[in-house]
């Protein structure tokens, strides 16, 4: 059972059609994909969110599908993330909130993703971000390079984060740019992705983990090595690890997060083993027949 992992693996996203077959029986209707993923993974970045705001119809489904162990790490809108100035955001960002409240604790964290543009600048801007947003569990991805040249402006940054336990999620590409391919998802994924050190953090009880991975699955198996090293610490330590798999154009995302789980079982012996599919899901008791 997913319920039972001691840290939280999953997939950017649950709606892709492609995994029919795979991750999904090849008939599976578009309304029971998320139904169908919660029974293999136990959470998913919310990326869904960053671009769109769902409905409360789709929010209501949603609570029905997800179980209380799950966790959607729902991005904040780019419209909030990516404005010029956050705190002009505060009350989007809580009607944001207010929406997906029938999630409940199934929504931790929230993930805010800045912009390249966002820079040592605006810390003092981000940090009173921080100050109006709570208690709610939050997470901050950063993509300026200074942010990552182990100056000044990193340390002020992780200083801000640590004191306040939000955790600073680490996008891990190296696997992707170490692709050769000019096929266009490969290159369609270079270009979307940043290409910047990893920072493997731990400020919270929640490391956060994005791995970009090879379109090859046995070529990932290098880059993966020393994270399966750290979150098998991370959960020796007590903390319940994020680890979101993707691929290129992510049809082998489920299967990668799948090695990653089963490489990480030999460093932790007892580890359960991911379910596999049921046959027969019992989506008339979650509501969505």
């Amino acid at each position: 059972m997913t319920a039972a992992l001691p840290y939280f693996l999953g997939c950017p996203s649950w709606s892709e059609a492609a995994w029919r077959a795979t991750l999904y029986p090849a008939d599976t209707r578009p309304v029971d994909f998320l139904a169908r993923y919660t029974q293999v993974f136990n959470a998913v970045e919310g990326n869904t969110t960053f671009y769109a705001r769902p409905s409360e119809q789709t929010v209501a489904r949603w609570a029905l599908a997800m179980p209380t162990h799950f966790r959607f790490c729902a991005k904040l809108p780019r419209d909030i993330s990516h404005s010029d100035d956050l705190c002009l955001q505060l009350e989007a960002s809580a009607d944001f909130r207010q929406l997906l409240a029938p999630l409940g604790e199934r929504v931790a964290p929230y993930w805010l993703q800045l912009p390249a543009s966002f820079g040592p600048p605006r810390l003092a801007e981000l940090a009173a971000f921080i100050e109006a947003w709570g208690d709610t569990a939050l997470a901050i991805e950063v993509r300026h390079p200074e942010f990552f040249a182990k100056g000044e402006a990193e340390r002020a940054l992780n200083r801000l984060l640590q004191a306040r336990g939000i955790e600073r999620i680490c996008l891990d590409s190296r696997a992707l740019f170490s692709c050769t391919e000019q096929t266009p998802a490969v290159l369609h994924a270079q270009a979307k992705k940043p290409r910047l050190p990893t920072r493997p953090t731990a400020f919270s009880g929640s490391p956060q983990l994005r791995f970009i991975g090879h379109p090859e699955l046995l070529a990932n198996d290098p880059f993966m090595q020393p994270w399966l090293d750290k979150v098998a610490g991370w959960i020796e330590q007590g903390l319940r690890p994020y680890v979101f798999a993707h691929t290129s154009d992510n049809r082998l995302a489920p299967e990668l997060a799948r090695r990653f789980h089963e490489q990480l079982s030999q460093r932790l012996p007892g580890l359960a083993e991911l379910p596999a599919l049921h046959t027969e899901p019992e989506l008339e008791q979650l509501g969505l027949l």
